[in-house]
Formats: C-alpha cells, structure tokens, sequence
C-alpha cells in the first residue's frame, strides 16, 4: 500500500511540476512575441529544441525502434489539429493577459465532450452536457464586465485553440491502439519544427541573444512539461493527476503579476473555477462510466 501511495504521490508531483513548465512556457511565448518574433518562428523554435529531453527520454526508456510507425496519416492529422491549437494558443498567450489566456484554455475539456459526441459517437449523458453548459456559462463569467471581450481576437483564438487541441485529443484516442506515446510526441514535435521552419521565407526576425536564449530554453521547458506529463500518467490514474492540470492557473497568475504587473481580474478567478469544476466533473462521469462499462 505505502509502494501505491507513493507513486500516486509521485505522479501527482510530476503533474504539478509538468504545470509549472506549461506555465512558464507560456511567459516565455508572451516574453518573445513581445519583442517581436513571429509565433511561427516561436513554434519552430519550441519544438526544435524539445527534442532535447523528448529524444534523450526515448534512448533511456523505449529504445528509437519506438518510432516505427504503422498510422503515418494518423500522425498527419493529430499534428495537423495539433499544430492550429498551437499557433491559436501561442497567438492568444500574446494578445491576452497570461492568466486570461490560460483560464480560457480550460475549456478544452469541454470541447472533447461535444467532439466525443460527433466524431467518436459516445453516448453523452445529461450530467456531462450539463456541466459543458456550466463551463461555457464560466467563460462568460471570464469576459465579463466587458462582453465586448467576448468577441476580442485574443478570447478568439483561445477558445479556438482550445477546440483544435480537444480535437487533437480526439484524434490521439483514435490511434493510441497502436502508437505509443512517444511515438506521438515525437511526430507532433518533427511536424512542428517543419511548420516553423517552413514559415522561414514569409519573414523571421533575428533574435539578440537574450531573445535566442529564451526561445531555446522555451523549446526545452516545453518537451520537458511533455514528458512529465507522460511520466504522470505511467505513475498514477489519469482521475487523481488530472484536476491538478488547472495549477497551471496560480503560477500563470504569480508569472503575469510578477513579469508583466497582470494582476488576475476577479471575474477571470472566478469563472477558470466554474470550467475548472465543470472540466473535474466530466472527468469524473468520464471515468465513471469506463468503470460501469
């Protein structure tokens, strides 16, 4: 029993810890878009240099014969869905206060319910969309006082950064049957640095050296946040470790008040709670109805 509490104890720290790197991830997209470097060449840089801790990690645990493949075009599409979530998200990280857009990125749980619904034909009960109306009810609660909000580009390209990366989700469990996650990861960075990298004739900017620095270490801090979410889930139930992914909320709050003098507005701590409780709950159902089944 001691040898199970600490693993789940162990799993839940590197879920925590996992949420740390999103988080700061996050400031270092909103540090360098700030001094003027395209998102695109960002995501270049975010997944050239995740290779890092991904690669080293795939040599110490599954060996490389892991990135064998039998679902080439499933890769194809997760990445695909994957990457419009990335390029959203890193848009609106740069348009948004920090904790807004961490806040809105929440919603993605609700997301994966409707997609669930439309593209996996999961039965849906009404508990589960009751919660998704809840939640939606709780970005509404984040863009008040000012409904204008609701149409901002930046709230915008959250929420739909949000969907692709529901969708991405998706797209995950429809070929998880046969390809490890490392395997997933590691085609989702390669395709990532090849958008980036594409993107290189339509204009980058030259970093100095301290903006290089940070786009490097962001690469880093981002392939490390991946495998520790990873290493959560072979340690501890995704039911126990999952609720501890909207910690990413205090340190986005304690990085955007201490870097950019963003303290979070109430209405925002208020309705990431909502989605945070309603994304626990379908969690919850979720888990529940695998156990009945």
């Amino acid at each position: 029993m001691a040898i199970v509490n600490n693993r789940v104890a162990l799993g839940i720290g590197l879920r925590v810890a996992a949420m740390v790197c999103m988080a700061s991830l996050a400031a270092m997209v909103k540090w360098t878009a700030g001094q003027g470097v395209p998102v695109l060449e960002i995501i270049f840089f975010r997944n050239a240099f995740a290779f890092i801790p991904i690669c080293f990690y795939i040599w110490r645990t599954t060996g490389f014969s892991v990135l064998k493949t039998r679902r080439p075009m499933g890769h194809l599409g997760r990445s695909v869905i994957g990457l419009g979530g990335m390029v959203c998200g890193f848009s609106a990280v740069a348009l948004l206060p920090l904790v807004d857009a961490t806040a809105l990125s929440f919603t993605a749980p609700l997301f994966m319910t409707g997609l669930a619904f439309l593209f996996l034909k999961e039965r849906i009960g009404p508990h589960r969309w009751a919660a998704v109306a809840v939640g939606f009810a709780g970005v509404v609660i984040m863009v008040h006082p000012d409904p204008a909000n609701m149409a901002g580009v930046g709230t915008l390209l959250a929420l739909f950064g949000a969907l692709c990366a529901a969708g991405a989700m998706i797209a995950i469990r429809q070929i998880v049957d046969t390809e490890p996650g490392p395997t997933i990861v590691f085609y989702f960075t390669l395709a990532g640095a090849a958008l980036g990298l594409l993107s290189l004739p339509f204009g980058w900017s030259i970093p100095n050296l301290a903006t290089l620095g940070v786009l490097i270490l962001g690469g880093v801090v981002g392939g490390t946040g991946q495998l520790l979410l990873t290493e959560a889930l072979r340690r501890a139930p995704v039911a126990v470790v999952a609720p501890f992914d909207y910690t990413q909320l205090v340190w986005a709050s304690l990085i955007g008040y201490l870097v950019w003098d963003e303290p979070p507005r109430s209405a925002t701590l208020v309705g990431a709670a909502v989605v945070a409780a309603s994304g626990i709950y379908i969690l919850y159902r979720e888990m529940r109805r695998f156990r009945v089944s």
